[in-house]
Order: structure tokens, then sequence, then C-alpha cells
């Protein structure tokens, strides 16, 4: 069999996906206006290239295989993906908006996220910013389906993954630790040393955060009790805030974290960096918004 008659024929499997919607072929024909025989020539036609049958008989009427389940689950999908293709293009064509769709790994803290994401706001063009979160695995997949414009991540693309895309840097920032004004007047003098036996909260093993910080204590012969880990870095920050342990955070936004969570800065954590990704398809960057977010994050790393 030729690679051309391997190709789905989408008019046939949309045929299928009406049949299986309405109930019935008859009331499928009636509905496209078109002869039930046309319509039960195609099916028959798509079974025939799939190699399986779609439907069975059952008294007067028709009932999916489990091939045909299989098949209605793919095509639901795929005419959804048609529909929001439809409906962004009509959008495109009567908005000058630039459509920019950005994932951020949950490990990402949001006060970094906005930063990063901040200059493609800011230039000339008009940006509708479509920003979303999820783990970072499942972004890998979704900038390889080209769902997303770009993924902000706290590491490369792994290689391993077999996913076509491009890590570009986005800068670096120091981690230093955090704790409420009594946790640090008890914890402050002596660092690092004085973190041997204190209360940690740290980021959960899906941040590469925990992994530097591993070896920070191990290094520094430090052992902390670790009284939670988090995925999420704001859920971390308000555990810290009311007093149930120290928390590392980026030192950049040590403002920020002093004002919202009320908590003092103890000290750095010498050697450790927090660096972060841009990661897209493209090898040479050509999106307006994100060629203003890698033009920032060089500008600052420079100055």
């Amino acid at each position: 069999m030729s690679r051309a008659s391997l190709m789905l024929n989408y008019k046939q499997l949309h045929y299928f996906w009406r049949v299986a919607k309405a109930g019935s072929i008859a009331r499928a024909a009636a509905q496209l206006r078109l002869a039930p025989q046309t319509i039960s020539a195609q099916i028959g036609t798509l079974e025939e290239q799939l190699g399986a049958k779609l439907f069975r008989r059952v008294g007067r009427g028709l009932e999916l295989t489990p091939a045909g389940d299989l098949t209605l689950s793919y095509a639901d999908e795929i005419f959804q993906i048609g529909r929001e293709l439809e409906a962004n293009l009509r959008n495109q064509a009567d908005s000058k908006d630039i459509l920019f769709r950005v994932g951020v790994a949950d490990v990402v803290p949001k006060s970094i996220a906005y930063r990063l994401l901040a200059p493609a706001l800011a230039g000339g063009a008009r940006v509708r910013l479509i920003c979303r979160e999820d783990k970072l695995d499942r972004l890998f997949a979704e900038i390889a389906t080209h769902k997303v414009d770009l993924v902000i991540a706290d590491r490369p693309l792994p290689h391993a993954l077999g996913v076509k895309g491009h890590s570009h840097s986005l800068g670096r920032t120091a981690l230093a630790f955090f704790a409420t004004a009594d946790l640090a007047a008890r914890y402050q003098p002596g660092f690092p040393r004085s973190l041997h036996g204190a209360p940690m909260l740290i980021p959960g093993d899906s941040s590469t955060i925990q992994m530097g910080l591993t070896r920070w204590f191990s290094d520094h012969q430090i052992e902390p009790r670790i009284v939670g880990e988090f995925d999420d870095s704001a859920l971390m920050k308000a555990f810290g805030k009311a007093g149930t342990g120290i928390f590392p955070a980026p030192a950049i936004l040590a403002e920020e974290i002093e004002e919202q969570f009320g908590a003092t800065m103890i000290g750095r954590a010498e050697g450790i960096w927090t660096r972060y990704y841009a990661i897209s398809v493209e090898r040479k960057l050509s999106h307006p918004a994100v060629l203003a977010i890698s033009e920032a994050a060089r500008a600052e790393e420079a100055g």
C-alpha cells in the first residue's frame, strides 16, 4: 500500500462522525442532505482503509464497535481543533492583535513568569496573551504539537524526549531563604549553619531547585527538618507566611516577598542559581512577542 493511500480521508471521517453522533445513517443523511447510500459507501471505504469495522447492527440501529469508539474519540478532538482553527483565523482576520500562546511550568513562580512575559505586552505590537499553567512534561508535548508558541520553564528541553524544540536562556537569579520575623530572629544569626535542624519548606521534586538545595545542604553539612514539599511556589510561601517554616525563593523577589508575605530574607544560598528558559519550536526566534521577551532578558543580564 502506498504512503498516499494511508492518509486519512477527512470527508469520510466526518461522515462517520456525523453518523455516530446522529445514531443512524438515515438521520445523518437527512442532516447532511445526502443519499444514505453515499454515506454508507464512504464509511465502508473508511473501514476498509482502517482495517476495522466501526459499526455493528443492533436490531434496526447501529452501535459503535470498540474500534468505532476509539475512532470517535479521535474524531471529536480532530473536529474540535478544526473549529478552533476556523475561530482563530476569523479572529485574526477581524483583529490586528497578535495571538501569543504561552505555557508556564507550574514550578516557575508567578511573579517571575510575569517579569519574563511583561516585555511581550510592552512593545509596539498589539499582543493578545493566552497564558496557561501546567506540568512541564505536558507543556513539552504541547510545544511539539504547536498548541503553544512558547513555554517558560526552569530547565532546558531534554534531548531524550525527542521533541523538536529549542531552549533560549532568559537569565538566572540567586536563591535566598525567607522566614517570618520570629523565625528570622532565631535562625539568621550564624547563617547558614543555623539552618541545621531548622523547619524548612522546599519545592517539590519536579523543580530543579530541590536538587540544588539538596547538594547545597550536603556541601554545608546541614540537615534541616523538612516540614513540607510544594509543587506550587505560591502555596509554599503561604505556609511560610503562617510561620510553618523557612522557605527558599529567588532573591530578586525579596522586596515583593517582604511586602506580600511579611517574610524577611535570612540569607542567600551562595552557589545556587535559578535559571529560566523560553522554549520554542524555532531555532531563530521570529514571533514578535517572543523576540521582545528574549531581547529584554539579554539586556537585563548584560546590565
